[in-house]
This record gives C-alpha cells, structure tokens and sequence, in this order.
C-alpha cells in the first residue's frame, strides 16, 4: 500500500479509531457501518510512510497483495496462495532484522531503507513476478504492473499523543513511544521498554480499563443487531468445548493450503480435529469432532491468547510460537459459545458445505481498520466493547472476546480468491447487497479467566496478547476468527428451520 503524507503523520488506523470513537459516543446503531468507512482508503492511502529517515521504525507495512487478488483461476489458486505465504515469511524476516539491527539503525539514517527495505523489494519483485506466471498461465489475466505491490515501508515508531480508546487512541500516547517493540525481554515477567516479551508487543497503550469505555458505545462487530422484530429471530447453539484436547497449530488451510505455518501464530481448534494446512475438503467431511452433535463437523478456530508473565509454552523454540515472536503461556477459553442467528429482514437459506468464511484481519495494524472485526469486553460490562484495546477487567470479572461472521453469500462461491468477495456483510438497513442470500449468522463469544496486567509509569506486568504475524506487534485489531462449514445437510437443515421459525434450538 502507498502512503499519504499527513500533518503530524497521523497513522490511518488513528484516524480510523477516531472517527468511530466520535460516533460512538453519540450512541445509535451504525457506528460500526461509519467505522468501516471512515477506514476505508485506496492503494495510495494508510498510515505507515516513516516521519523522517531518521526515525526509528517500529515495523514494517507492505502491501497485502493477498487481498488485492480477486481474480485468480481456481487451478493457480495453491500455487498462488504458497506464493503469498512466502511474501509473509519475507517479510518476517525483514522485520526480524529490523529488531536485531537497532543499534546499527541509530548511526545510519538511511540503514533500514538500504539494508532491509530494499532488499525485500528485490525478493517480492521476484516473488509477485511467479505468482503473475501463475495467474496467467492459469488462464486468468494477472493485474497489471504486479512489481507496484513490492515497495514496502517503515511504521515510525514515534506516533501522535492522545489519551485512551474515546480519545481515538488507537496506537498513541506512548504505544510504540522510545521504540515501540524494541529492547524487550523478560524483566521478572514484565516487560522492559514497554515492547513485551518478546520484544513486539503488547504495549501499555494497548490496553484500556472496561471502566472508561463508553456504555452503548458499540453494537455487534457488523454494525447491527442480528435480529430484528420481523425476519428470522430463531437460533441454532453448537456446543463443542473449549479446545479441552489442545488442538492447535500455526497453519491456516483456508489463506495458505499446503503450506506449514503459513499462519505464523497458532489458533485454538474447536469442532473439526482434522484441520491443517494439508487437509481436502475429504479429510474435513471424515474427520472426528468435538461437537456434541456429531452433525456438526465444521471447523471453527482463532489466535490462542498467552499470559506474557515470563514463563514459555511447549512451542517456544518452534514455528507459529517462540520463533514467530509468540511467547507465553497459552490459556484456553473457560467458555466458548457458537451461535447462530438469522437476518433482520428476511429467512435464511443453508450454507453450502465447505463454505469458508474468515472475519476480522490478521494484518489490520499495517492494512488499517477496513476489515478489523472482533470486539473486546468483560464479564457485567458487555455494553462496553473496544477494537483496539485490550480490556483490563476488575476483579471477578472477566475477558470476552466477542466475533460476528458475514451473514450474506453470493449464492454460488463456497470461497474467493482472496477469501472475502463471495461473503458479506448486511446493509444498513439488513438486507444483503447485490443479489446475496442472507445465510445463518455465526457469533462466536469467548470468555477467558485471565489476571488483569498492571501498567505502572507507562509497564505492562503479566500482559495478554492474541497471537499474531510478527509484524503486528501483537495488537488487539488483529484478532480474527475462522469458520469452514461442515455441518450434514439434515442438520443444516434444522439449523435453518429453527432460524426461520423463532426457535431457540440448542
């Protein structure tokens, strides 16, 4: 993504925050609907041109070519999906050498454009140049001028002051303030220079007390009520556990299929235990699975949470955990509810089996707030709900992390190139666009048992984190959710029923 220069170099993703934080306050039910389009900028907008070559560089922001490829042939679509995971492994490794180098970065203003923003130019160049083969030899037309998406810049890690989340701020007031994610480390379970520990993140501006959100501030992450007093007002509940078996890996077989660690965080697995990079559609409809009802083999899974209190996990040396800058103590969710709902204005029809649907963005940081769509609330004060912060809960009282999936489908696709065009969702008025059918809604609410960090001159002790890229220092709007839908026909078909009917079914 090209960048606007800015006054004061306002990041997107601030702006962004702010344009919802001045909606939220007045109430009302399309603050999410306005959030989506105060985000919403073309290839030359964002937020993340450096302030200057001298200043120091929290992270690195290229352009999601992933989601600008929406026309890719079905043929060339692994192909071009292991392509795309190795442009994230690029830039990995870049922002890994941008953490090692910080010492040669202060004696060269012009050390990370020469020595690690360059020569990741020339390895996507490369790169985008086999997927743009790949497309055409495919039978598709790759989209003109692919090197465009190769130029990559530097986040500066000073950024504007503010105060919290009704100020706007959304990576401000100290968030990446003397280095963001630099000189991290472990410091009796804390972290040292406010960069977490393991250098990236989570920071003490990334989190806010549920107190000083606004009440009503917020409705579900779609902008709207799912139910209304006409359409469908029935609901369908899966019960599939916790991840009780600890099911987890840093694949992701919808964005990167055949590719290991093409996610390079791990997610927490309920329902379908056969999910990884590898699996067919085959492997997912033969698979076991956690859900009560033995109909319900679809697969639904989300960035594990980990406690930052200097201890490890089992995979602190491994792929998707230590070596991907995701470190701590993984903690499961002491509850996770899947529910579906219907729509506003009308009955639902079934969900095609295999359809996949992901909500929220894993690199929202660095794309900006366009698709960022989980909210983040406590126990007794759920009408309090925040994007961009971390909630820090009182006592007996704990962290919810709360997803609404798309509910409108194109009625042929059960995926897209670029994982998104074939859902939707509704309108403001809750119809779906352009001839979509309304589809059950998933909600997923995940509630975690978790110690409040403490923050003390600007620390965070014992911080939480979703796990995230490395180049997302672990913020909370990266936080997504994923869905592949295997349920049977027969209770598909039920679950419509129940929808469409008024029934709470269960």
């Amino acid at each position: 993504m090209g960048r606007n220069t800015r006054k004061r170099r306002t990041p997107l993703a601030t702006k962004a925050i702010a344009a919802s934080a001045a909606l939220a306050l007045g109430g009302g039910g399309l603050v999410w609907a306005n959030f989506y389009a105060s985000a919403h900028e073309d290839d030359n907008s964002g937020w993340n041109r450096t302030k200057s070559t001298s200043a120091r560089v929290a992270t690195i922001n290229c352009p999601d070519v992933g989601q600008r490829l929406t026309k890719v042939p079905r043929s060339s679509r692994r192909t071009v999906a292991k392509e795309l995971a190795l442009l994230d492994r690029q830039i990995t490794a870049a922002y890994t050498r941008l953490a090692q180098t910080r010492q040669a970065q202060a004696g060269d203003p012009n050390y990370v454009g020469n020595a690690i923003l360059s020569p990741l130019k020339s390895k996507r160049v490369a790169t985008l140049d086999r997927i743009r083969i790949s497309i055409n030899r495919g039978g598709g037309k790759a989209p003109r001028d692919l090197s465009r998406w190769a130029q990559c810049q530097g986040v500066p890690a000073e950024q504007p002051t503010g105060g919290g989340q009704q100020d706007g701020g959304g990576q401000n007031d100290g968030g990446q303030q003397d280095g963001g994610q630099q000189d991290g480390g472990q410091n009796g379970g804390g972290q040292q220079n406010n960069g977490g520990q393991a250098g990236n993140g989570p920071v003490a501006d990334d989190f806010i007390k549920i107190e000083d959100v606004q009440p009503n501030s917020r409705n579900l992450p779609n902008g709207l009520p799912a139910n209304g007093d006409s359409g469908s007002t029935g609901s369908f509940t899966t019960r599939c556990g916790t991840n009780e078996n600890a099911n987890r890996n840093s694949d992701n077989v919808i964005v990167a299929p055949g590719v290991s660690n093409g996610a390079q965080h791990q997610h927490d697995y309920v329902g379908n235990q056969s999910n990884n990079a590898f699996a067919s559609d085959q492997d997912l409809a033969d698979a076991d699975t956690t859900c009560q009802n033995q109909g319900d083999k679809s697969s639904y899974f989300w960035p594990v949470i980990r406690i930052q209190d200097g201890s490890q996990d089992i995979d602190a040396g491994q792929p998707g955990g230590g070596q991907d800058g995701n470190v701590g103590k993984i903690v499961a969710p002491n509850e996770a509810q899947l529910k579906f709902v219907g729509n506003r204005t009308s009955d639902v029809v079934a969900m095609p089996k295999a359809l996949r649907i992901i909500t929220g963005d894993a690199k929202s940081f660095v794309n900006g707030l366009n698709n960022a769509n989980t909210a983040w609330s406590c126990t007794g004060f759920e009408d309090r709900q925040v994007t961009d912060k971390y909630p820090i809960c009182p006592d007996g009282s704990s962290v919810v992390r709360t997803s609404a999936f798309q509910s409108c489908w194109d009625g042929q696709n059960i995926d897209s190139a670029n994982h998104r065009t074939h859902v939707a969702f509704v309108q403001a008025d809750g119809t779906c666009a352009n001839g979509f059918k309304a589809i059950p809604q998933l909600q997923v609410r995940l509630v975690y048992d978790i110690q409040a960090p403490q923050i003390q001159n600007g620390q965070v002790q014992n911080a939480f984190a979703v796990d995230s890229f490395p180049d997302q220092l672990h913020k909370p709007i990266t936080d997504h959710n994923d869905f592949i839908n295997f349920f049977d026909e027969d209770l598909m078909n039920q679950v419509v029923q129940c929808i469409n009917s008024g029934q709470d079914c269960d």
